[in-house]
């Protein structure tokens, strides 16, 4: 992740499905339609499950375009997840 990155969403997936940070990746940076995003998962003992983290730059433009586009991908990938939005 890069230094001007900031986290805009933490979300969980259903069940035991997971999916890979090339993955992911390549996902978010679809969803945010800019190649400068970072990932990261963390394994949370109070989920049960792990919790991603997707960041991208602090001035990255229509928030609510780009959650709509990220959870529309998720839902295509049959990854039924938990978002959150952590820039607002």
């Amino acid at each position: 992740m890069a230094s001007d990155q900031v986290a805009m969403f933490t979300f969980t997936l259903a069940g035991d499905r997971s999916i890979g940070p090339a993955a992911l990746t390549a996902l978010w940076r679809q969803a945010c339609g800019t190649r400068d995003v970072g990932v990261d998962r963390k394994e949370s003992h109070r989920e049960g499950r792990p919790v991603y983290t997707l960041y991208a730059p602090r001035q990255l433009q229509d928030l609510h375009g780009v959650e709509m586009r990220l959870r529309a991908l998720l839902e295509s990938a049959s990854l039924n997840a938990s978002v959150s939005p952590v820039y607002r």
